[in-house]
């Protein structure tokens, strides 16, 4: 009978260690990286947070003279972006001294930069620029025309090749076009756009400055070849009690993004330019 209790007993303990090692081998829960706890994050990477800004050469308008580019960068890290396009930077110039803007500020937010330049200014440089949270290549500037006669400041698109987690490739552009109270500039740069968006075979976001409200022709053109991530658009300009809305984000072809959030940020100080952010899920 001993034996017996005591095979009886073996055998229990044995089966209850079986049981305890076979709980332990389960696999625990993932944790989320920091990449996907971000604001602009999907749980698998997709989405991203875009902004845009023409950021007034870090001088903030109630300041004149004065230039601070930590405002601009405390702006932009507020709102957490993966992208960002950038207008009106300097480069080493007199009126905001021996710093290259772009590169001041994207060391601030610990991001990849690319600057564009636009025109000599200044003893410097001035122009777009882009930040991205993730590598850059294939950067690039695009020069775009404009009427000889109406003596108009040179404009450009700058674009580069973003490469998300996951692996996935789109082309990001910052652009700023002509300022000029006729349309005529403005008309020529965006056709130029819509010329080199159509030999592009990556997915392709456009932002920055148009200098046109959603009522004018321009942007009637913008939306014939891409598609905005605002319909009814938040005014941006002037930052106090602004009623005009001239800065976009925009994107092709329409099946390639799905537009989750889109928002004016009310900063009224940095910049004379209210900030644009949209949330885009950028789709399989």
């Amino acid at each position: 009978m001993k034996n017996r209790l005591r095979f009886i007993f073996l055998s229990f303990m044995t089966g209850v260690a079986l049981l305890a090692a076979s709980c332990s081998t389960q696999t625990a829960p993932a944790k989320k990286s920091a990449a996907t706890t971000k604001t602009g994050d999907s749980i698998n990477g997709q989405t991203i947070r875009v902004m845009a800004y023409n950021i007034h050469h870090c001088n903030p308008p109630s300041k004149p003279e004065y230039i601070d580019i930590e405002a601009i960068a405390n702006t932009i890290r507020t709102q957490n972006p993966d992208l960002v396009a950038l207008q009106e930077v300097d480069v080493h110039t007199n009126r905001s001294g021996a710093y290259n803007q772009a590169e001041e500020i994207a060391k601030q937010l610990n991001m990849y930069y690319y600057f564009g330049k636009a025109i000599d200014y200044g003893g410097g440089e001035y122009g777009v620029a882009i930040l991205s949270r993730y590598p850059l290549s294939e950067k690039q500037v695009h020069r775009l025309p404009t009427q000889a006669e109406t003596k108009g400041e040179p404009r450009i698109v700058a674009t580069v090749k973003v490469t998300l987690p996951g692996g996935k490739e789109i082309r990001f552009g910052s652009t700023h076009l002509d300022a000029q109270k006729t349309p005529v500039n403005r008309e020529l740069q965006i056709n130029e756009i819509e010329n080199i968006a159509s030999g592009e075979k990556l997915p392709f976001v456009i932002a920055g400055d148009f200098n046109a409200s959603p009522e004018f022709e321009v942007i009637r053109q913008l939306d014939t070849h891409f598609t905005r991530t605002c319909q009814t658009c938040a005014p941006t300009i002037p930052v106090n009690n602004p009623n005009k809305a001239i800065d976009f984000i925009a994107f092709r072809p329409a099946g390639k993004f799905r537009v989750k959030s889109h928002q004016v940020i009310n900063e009224k100080y940095a910049s004379d330019h209210l900030p644009v952010v949209a949330d885009m899920e950028v789709q399989p």
